[in-house]
Parts: structure tokens; sequence; C-alpha cells
């Protein structure tokens, strides 16, 4: 009796057995594992790109919130605020200064590219006839399309190569003048921050998204 308990015991595990070969022989075969990232093929960094892309970012926050500001505000100064110890006396409108970093603009970038300065241009603040917000947009614009423009020409053998500007007695790098530029508008964004906020209007770069 006891060997025949131990021979069935062994059938039901021959059984078992079996049953798991056949099994593992029609399961489909196992994928070769993939990578958890496909890697995107990118553009090797250059001079070019990496301005270009400071270019952007400035152009985002700088046009986005010169638009912010109503049209009937755009002549807004604080100097009719008449803040207790404040000194506004002189300072530019909200309009002037959107114009005086486009005008900065053409004149750094079109070192670059060759391009001459807007007609009307007499002083750091642009044309005297550019006045509507539209007017004023467009000039600013235009300016950020001239800054791609310049991006595209730079590369490393020309890049600390040297150009002439207004405000220069001496020449400088057109790496100096087009990374310059985009410090220069970020200074008068900071400003322009500060107009929009003493109209109650909130720069759309602080806004929740």
């Amino acid at each position: 009796m006891k060997h025949l308990r131990v021979f069935c015991l062994l059938m039901v595990l021959s059984l078992a057995a079996g049953a798991l070969a056949q099994g593992s022989a029609n399961a489909p075969a196992a994928k070769p594992a993939t990578p958890q990232a496909q890697t995107t093929s990118q553009p090797a960094p250059s001079i070019s790109n990496v301005i270009d892309r400071e270019i952007s970012l400035v152009e985002k926050e700088f046009v986005d919130a010169a638009d912010a500001m109503p049209e009937d505000k755009f002549n807004f100064s604080p100097t009719g605020l008449n803040i207790q110890g404040s000194d506004y006396k002189g300072v530019r409108t909200f309009a002037e200064e959107v114009k005086h970093v486009a005008t900065a603009n053409y004149m750094f970038w079109g070192a670059i590219t060759g391009d001459p300065m807007p007609a009307g241009v007499k002083g750091p603040n642009g044309p005297a006839d550019i006045k509507t917000k539209a007017e004023i947009m467009k000039y600013l614009k235009d300016s950020y399309t001239l800054g791609h423009k310049a991006a595209g020409m730079l590369n490393s053998e020309n890049v600390v190569g040297t150009v002439t500007i207004m405000m220069s007695p001496k020449p400088v790098s057109r790496l100096f003048v087009s990374t310059f530029a985009v410090a220069h508008a970020f200074d008068h964004y900071g400003q322009m921050v500060e107009y929009l906020r003493m109209n109650g209007i909130v720069p759309p770069a602080s806004r929740g998204q």
C-alpha cells in the first residue's frame, strides 16, 4: 500500500511538470526590454541657437508686458501720482519705455546684421511719430525679428569679432551686443512691471497658470 501511494504521488508530479512545460512552450516569446525613454535627436548646441533662445525668453516676457497695458494707459508715468518722498520727475512713460527698448534692440542687433536704424530715430526713445499702441507694438515686435536674424548670423568664428555701435567710442564684440540687448530689456522690464501694478494690472508672467 505504501508503494502504491508513492507511485500515485510520482504520477501526479509528473503530470504537473508536463503541464507546466506545455504552457511554457505555448506562451508568446517575451519581448526585449525597451528603453524607458526614447532619445530624440536634438541639434547640437551652438552660439547661434543659445543666443536665439535668450532672445526668445526676453521677447516673450517683454512683449506680453507691453501688450498688457491698455492703450489709454500707454502714456502713464508715476510723475502724476504725487507720491510723498518720491522723485519721478523726467522718467519715461510706459510707451517711452517700450520704444526705448525697441530702439536699443535695433541699435545692438542691427550692428550684427548691418540693418540701418528705422526711419525717424533721433534719440533713445525712437521715432516721435509712432504714438498709438498698435504702432508701438509693431515697432517692438519688429525689433525682436531683427534679434533673431542677428542670432542666426553668429557662429564660433565671428562671435568675438567686433562691431561698432553709437553708444560706444570703441568697437565691441558681437557676443557683447547680442547678449547685452537681452540684459538691457530685462532691466526696463522691471520698471514696466511697476507701471503695470500701479495701474492694477498683474504682469502676465506673474499670473497663475
